[in-house]
């Protein structure tokens, strides 16, 4: 074979060679970006919906606190239920950008969360309605159930965060 001809063959493959290292090298480049893409914005949907639970807690625990009083303040307690209400509909949307998001697993746990959260609103609502007709006969009952299930609202919530650490590969 003539030493040109070699030449020549010998830096074809060494083009073909580069070529395939840099497309390669390319795409595994690519799919990092993709993956920290991806968990940056499962983080921020993660944050937003623990963000928006937390306010939305707080002007629960806040209707809970107003009604434990023995002569509920009624005007205030529509207005911090209405501003529940408002909360709750911002919990809603971030747990959808959850679920959107994903992976199902985080979805499974979001829905315990919503679960959790709902059993407790429907005691809250029932204590709203007996302070409006002034029926106390089940006050030392509710109040015991919705001590109850803030603390099932809140291991549901600590689980979520846990799930969504391990999501976004953040386990330190």
């Amino acid at each position: 074979m003539d030493a040109g001809l070699a030449a020549l063959l010998g830096a074809a493959v060494g083009s073909v060679a580069t070529l395939g290292a840099a497309i390669v090298s390319g795409r595994a480049q690519a799919r990092a970006q993709h993956d920290h893409w991806r968990r940056q914005h499962r983080r921020d949907a993660y944050a937003n919906y623990l963000s928006a639970l937390h306010d939305r807690d707080i002007a629960m625990d806040a209707i809970l606190d107003a009604l434990r009083s023995d002569d509920p303040d009624l005007p205030d307690v529509d207005e911090k239920m209405r501003r529940f209400v408002t909360l709750a509909r911002e919990v809603h949307r971030a747990a959808e950008v959850v679920i959107l998001e994903g992976p199902d697993s985080i979805a499974q746990v979001a829905s315990r969360v919503t679960h959790a959260s709902s059993n407790l609103s429907r005691v809250m609502r029932r204590m709203a309605e007996n302070a409006h007709a002034g029926d106390t006969t089940r006050k030392a009952e509710d109040t015991a159930l919705a001590a109850e299930r803030e603390h099932i609202l809140y291991r549901a919530v600590k689980d979520f965060r846990l799930a969504a650490r391990s999501v976004i590969g953040n386990t330190k």
